[in-house]
């Protein structure tokens, strides 16, 4: 909790802190993936605790606040973070679960207030100007915001309210964990000024140390600098950081963003020369991004790959597809075909590759034009049962053959829209079973 003299808590009679001009949210769950863990592990309260990938190569996803305080950190590779501290808990993560977590949350949002522009899946910002009404002030909304959260899904969030986005922004990471700062437009300079110059959006490492070579080490130090020694050491950003500086934002919040892209990667515990073993990995990323794209309620139209050579070199492949998909077999199938496409050596070394999904379209709305041959339910309908299966389950309830123990072939992708064809795999046998199995 935050310290008690923190402004973001209200005084001990249940006072609100004042929230004039102020009609943005910005909410962000704490240490998210990692909350959700201990929540379904009691035992673990308290206790340092990592979420990420357990091999070498392996990154930090999250990590609770106890784990923090050894110096560990989102994106830290896990091998530094089990130096740091080795008496963690560490846990590999379960994306399915986070999603619906997630998702959760979202509704939690949009029961307040339909103006929510999701960031990623554990922040929010929120434009509560038409809910004042019904539910109060922002601060009030704020509160029943964090109560919500906690109440229905048994973790925390911080949230931000100010008069524009950044700083709303800046609000909610500076009152974690579990904590609510208001900044109030009358106070809004006041609160920004004496911020380190790092606060500010659009500084990086480059720009850090181009307003350090200036002497401006604070966003007051930003703000009072003439415009057009910024302009001249940073271009266009001198003159956005400048604006910032001032507290002038004038994005608005944009509800439903639209998705560009879906997909998945994964790095290997070590580089891997194998096209059976690239395969077996293209079809569990395929199945994943085609999983995305039903939960989003989408189809796409460009199918891509990431190849990353031992050397780190990269190589992304992509093609645009006659008919906009979400069927997992029509991704791997492409996926594959621009894999062998790509101009590598047989043996060639990759130590990560990925799979995504983009020109994406709302799925009710896009056609799909049978081929000569094609049934009208097919492997679509196969992949949604095994979606539903996966619901009632769990993800690792049901997978294609060739991802379980022990089974080291590939399934052959076939033709790309042959759905509804004879699987030409068994990896694919257990979705056209299902597809006949009643009640599902």
């Amino acid at each position: 909790m935050p310290a008690p003299d923190t402004p973001a808590e209200p005084a001990p009679d249940g006072a609100l802190p004042d929230d004039s001009g102020c009609h943005v949210l910005h909410v962000d769950m704490d240490a998210f993936y990692a909350s959700v863990e201990v929540r379904d592990r009691p035992e673990l309260t308290g206790r340092p605790v990592v979420v990420g990938g357990l091999g070498p190569r392996s990154v930090v996803l999250s990590a609770t606040y106890e784990a923090r305080a050894f110096g560990v950190r989102s994106a830290m590779p896990v091998g530094r973070a089990r130096r740091l501290c080795p008496q963690a808990v560490y846990i590999p993560p379960r994306h399915g679960l986070y999603g619906e977590v997630s998702r959760e949350v979202m509704a939690v949002f949009r029961s307040i207030t339909p103006e929510v522009e999701p960031l990623s899946l554990d922040e929010a910002f929120l434009d509560v100007s038409g809910s004042r009404r019904r539910l109060g002030s922002p601060a009030r909304i704020a509160r029943l915001i964090r109560a919500q959260v906690r109440e229905q899904q048994g973790i925390t969030c911080s949230v931000g309210v100010a008069p524009v986005k950044f700083a709303a922004k800046i609000a909610s990471a500076r009152c974690k964990p579990d904590g609510l700062l208001v900044v109030p437009a009358a106070d809004l300079l006041g609160f920004l000024h004496p911020l380190p110059a790092s606060a500010l959006w659009g500084v990086g490492e480059h720009a850090e140390d181009v307003l350090a070579r200036l002497g401006l080490r604070t966003v007051g130090d930003i703000a009072h600098v003439p415009l057009a020694t910024l302009q001249r050491e940073l271009g266009a950003a001198g003159e956005h950081l400048w604006t910032l500086a001032w507290g002038r934002d004038e994005r608005r919040v944009v509800p439903q963003r639209e998705e560009k892209s879906v997909g998945a990667e994964e790095t290997f515990p070590a580089d891997v020369d194998d096209p059976e073993v690239i395969r077996r990995e293209l079809l569990r990323l395929s199945g994943r991004t085609a999983h995305a794209l039903r939960a989003a309620g989408c189809v796409a139209r460009t199918i891509s790959v990431k190849l990353r050579l031992a050397s780190f070199k990269t190589i992304t492949r992509s093609r645009t597809l006659a008919e906009p998909t979400d069927v997992a077999r029509e991704i791997y199938a492409t996926a594959c075909a621009l894999y062998e496409g790509s101009g590598l050596d047989a043996r060639a070394r990759l130590r990560l590759v990925g799979v995504r999904a983009a020109g994406l379209r709302p799925a009710a709305g896009a056609a799909r034009q049978l081929a000569f041959g094609d049934r009208p339910a097919g492997w679509r309908e196969a992949e949604r049962a095994v979606d539903q299966i996966a619901r009632r389950f769990g993800s690792d309830a049901i997978r294609p053959a060739a991802l379980f123990p022990g089974d080291r072939q590939a399934p052959s992708p076939g033709p790309s829209g042959s759905e509804g064809r004879k699987p030409s795999s068994k990896a694919w046998e257990e979705a056209r079973i299902l597809e006949n199995e009643p009640g599902i």
